[in-house]
């Protein structure tokens, strides 16, 4: 009896395990580099691939001043897909004001993207709608991202 239940828990244990590690292996979390322009700022990007074989890229972002209060003010926080051809694709704004960004200078962000991200950078712009980054005003960049 007691052979018996001991492999009923080890088989429930593996099973755990293997569950657990599929589903972790799906997702890529990493942290943004520190940044130059805004040391104090700190944040993570999240991709997983979902059933349709989207990227879904979810970013959250702490002591993120609003950008009209960089040197010199801007309008927007834009974040932008690198992909792997090197292409840089705009997937969004990041709003400083709003109910993306609340009193503790935080901010959430998710979106869906066909392009598999190799890089997610956040630039400062005048302008939310621009189709190339502004590279003189990086605020948050990550490394490389090790899709799986």
């Amino acid at each position: 009896m007691k052979t018996k239940n001991l492999k009923l828990t080890c088989l429930a244990c593996i099973a755990s395990v293997i569950f657990i590690f599929s589903m972790s292996s799906c997702t890529v979390k990493t942290s943004f580099l520190t940044s130059t322009v805004v040391p104090a700022a700190q944040g993570t990007v999240q991709v997983k691939i979902d059933n349709n074989k989207n990227y879904v890229i979810k970013i959250e972002i702490s002591n993120l001043s609003p950008s009209n209060r960089l040197t010199p003010p801007r309008n927007a926080y834009v974040v932008w897909l690198v992909d792997d051809n090197n292409n840089s694709k705009n997937i969004g704004q990041l709003n400083s004001s709003g109910d993306f960004m609340s009193k503790s200078l935080s901010a959430k962000f998710e979106t869906i993207s066909s392009s598999r991200p190799v890089k997610i950078v956040i630039t400062a712009e005048n302008e939310s709608d621009v189709q190339y980054p502004s590279f003189s005003e990086i605020i948050l960049t990550t490394d490389y991202l090790k899709n799986k």
